[in-house]
């Protein structure tokens, strides 16, 4: 059998669970860099999740990765008094998710405007996480690569474009999915690359017509943490 030391040992994080702790925290994190800007996040809690996420401290850890705290971060275990002092509301809930891992969470964002973006996700164990959901469209992000995760009008020509100035500008694609509500209507575009994203290309790509918002998660960013992305 084939091991990494990874699979092993595990990954540096705060405990006392890599998927009730580590993996809640990276979830929340990587929602937090598809939400964009938010006043306030509701964690709905399904499984394993539901049944443990005081004793495992799951509940601190959604909060720190909404906050944009790492799973490596010592101050997830006072993620409460650091949301308290920037001003985000959060609350839980119990909540079923029909089909999903034991270990799923729907965290709902509020933006400033009063709109809600719903982003449904599971930790796997070993800190890895899945992102299955954004909004009304299905979705299979891990964050283990940099992620473009793009909102667009359902047009012809819309998908040739961006994997155009991806090329252009010297990046390969490694896997893209698309899904939409409605042919013609919005879709939601996600696209691992190989490699660095640049802040330019995350630009150029919101630019386009018929666009309506573009993510980046870089990978790094999701498993350490640190600023988010234009």
């Amino acid at each position: 059998m084939d091991l990494s030391i990874f699979d092993v040992v595990g990954p540096v994080m705060i405990g006392p669970s890599s998927s009730h702790t580590a993996g809640a925290a990276r979830l929340a994190f990587v929602a937090r860099q598809i939400a964009g800007e938010f006043t306030r996040v509701s964690f709905g809690l399904h499984g394993s999740f539901a049944r443990t996420y005081r004793g495992h401290g799951t509940d601190r850890a959604l909060v720190a990765g909404a906050l944009g705290l790492s799973p490596q971060d010592e101050r997830l275990r006072t993620s409460f008094d650091i949301a308290k002092e920037r001003g985000l509301q959060y609350d839980f809930y119990l909540t079923e998710l029909p089909d999903a891992h034991e270990n799923s969470v729907k965290m709902t964002f509020t933006h400033p405007d009063g709109s809600t973006l719903d982003v449904v996700g599971a930790s796997l164990g070993g800190g890895r996480i899945l992102i299955t959901r954004i909004g009304e469209y299905a979705a299979e992000i891990t964050a283990d690569a940099p992620t473009l995760v793009i909102a667009h009008q359902d047009k012809r020509g819309m998908v040739s474009t961006v994997t155009h100035i991806l090329a252009s500008n010297g990046l390969n694609i490694g896997v893209m999915r698309l899904s939409r509500t409605a042919r013609g209507g919005a879709a939601c575009c996600v696209i691992e690359i190989d490699g660095g994203l640049p802040r330019e290309v995350v630009r150029e790509i919101s630019c386009v017509p018929d666009v309506i918002s573009v993510r980046a998660i870089d990978a790094t960013d999701a498993a350490e943490g640190g600023a988010e992305r234009v």
